[in-house]
């Protein structure tokens, strides 16, 4: 059912009044159109939608994924400049209810899942992932571009200081401790997908043979990326990597 508190804001939102239409119309959009085409005008939209948009539209926050927004108004008032402590928000997410609306929505059908993700500060860029339930396969935009085809990305993501995003991807099969189980990911030990929305850029890291990460952790330090393999490396800062920012031109 559609949430009409939200109205004022769709009625100034062409985005927002189309994503909430292509959103809430799914089955017959695909029934129509196609399921590639619909994916891909879905991902169109997402791709230029402000979170406004998203709550708006139906879909679940980072507070509660499995239903849409209850506090709207609140969420859809104008943004606030952050606080000190809302800066030192983990990965710049916000979590509801707050103005301008929170900085992750989820959205789920019958045979498929998105999952979207705002790069925090304006909003400059985000992340959408469309899994496929029935086959696990997930699929990547960033600012509406493909990103990470062929590495077998997680469905979820987060951003480091709204510029890189980090994703967990599928590890080497021939990694000395690989392990295969249930799950979005397929391997025990992961990769680590990093994209630079600055530069449109993209580098996928794979650990060697002496390199665990089965909970990899990425810190933005300075002007270097630290990789760490488990949250407790983390804790001890204990880094496997430590990468510049920018990679050396090959």
């Amino acid at each position: 059912m559609r949430d009409e508190t939200w109205d004022g804001w769709l009625r100034q939102s062409p985005p927002g009044t189309e994503l909430l239409v292509w959103w809430q119309e799914a089955r017959d959009g695909m029934r129509r159109v196609g399921r590639d085409a619909y994916r891909e005008r879905l991902v169109d939209l997402l791709s230029a939608a402000s979170p406004r948009d998203c709550a708006a539209a139906g879909f679940g926050c980072t507070r509660r994924i499995d239903r849409a927004c209850r506090e709207p108004s609140v969420c859809r008032l104008d943004p606030a400049v952050p606080s000190a402590a809302e800066e030192e928000v983990p990965h710049g997410e916000r979590e509801g209810p707050v103005r301008g609306a929170c900085g992750g929505f989820h959205g789920f059908r019958a045979d498929f899942e998105v999952h979207v993700r705002f790069s925090g500060g304006d909003d400059r860029h985000r992340a959408v992932f469309w899994r496929d339930t029935s086959a696990s396969a997930v699929r990547l935009w960033v600012d509406g571009v493909p990103v990470g085809s062929g590495t077998g990305p997680d469905s979820y993501g987060h951003w480091l200081d709204g510029r890189f995003l980090v994703v967990r991807v599928e590890g080497p099969d021939d990694h000395p401790r690989q392990s295969y189980g249930p799950g979005t990911l397929v391997t025990g030990i992961v990769s680590v997908l990093i994209h630079d929305a600055a530069h449109g850029s993209a580098r996928t890291l794979v650990p060697g043979p002496h390199e665990t990460w089965t909970d990899p952790q990425v810190v933005l330090a300075g002007e270097t990326l630290r990789v760490y393999a488990t949250r407790e490396a983390r804790a001890a800062d204990v880094p496997d990597r430590i990468l510049p920012v920018r990679p050396a031109p090959e």
